[in-house]
């Protein structure tokens, strides 16, 4: 009898350290996959940092575009014209050129607001640049003349709209 009750307790003892072991190594295998509690935080903020500099990269990519665009002059500094404001001299009355300038500015800015929104610059996309007769009559003069002061300052008008000026 003393016999089975030793053999009893040798096997609850055995099954008690089984069980005990399984804990242990299950808990251990727990720890071995995770063993950096903010490792999933730490992985989003590299992502949302890389997110942020390739932001950067674009905008910065963006504005090297437009210098390209504008040859790498600084408008302000050019003097063309009649009356050195960068628009050269197609001829016609100065009401011509006036309307012109005014006409195709405003155009080329509202386009440029427009495309903006989209992030695609391309002034010549646009149907009031392509027919530039925008307030154009014919008592001002010649049609040609008049079209090209006015995509000249669509133009214009497109670069500070598209650039949010």
């Amino acid at each position: 009898m003393k016999f089975t009750s030793m053999k009893n307790i040798g096997g609850a003892i055995l099954g008690l350290l089984l069980l005990l072991g399984t804990v242990v190594v299950s808990g251990t295998t727990t720890q071995a996959q995770y063993p950096y509690p903010n490792q999933n935080q730490s992985r989003r903020q590299r992502q949302a940092e890389a997110q942020r500099q390739a932001e950067i990269q674009r905008q910065a990519e963006i504005q090297r575009q437009a210098q390209l665009r504008n040859g790498g002059w600084n408008r302000s500094n050019t003097r063309r014209g009649r009356n050195w404001d960068g628009y050269g001299n197609n001829g016609g009355s100065n009401e011509l050129r006036q309307t012109a300038l005014n006409a195709g500015y405003n155009e080329g800015n509202r386009a440029g607001r427009n495309d903006r929104r989209s992030g695609r610059y391309d002034p010549s996309r646009s149907s009031a640049y392509r027919n530039a007769n925008k307030d154009y009559n014919s008592r001002l003069g010649d049609r040609y003349a008049y079209q090209q002061y006015f995509r000249a300052a669509f133009e214009n008008g497109y670069s500070d709209g598209y650039n949010g000026y």
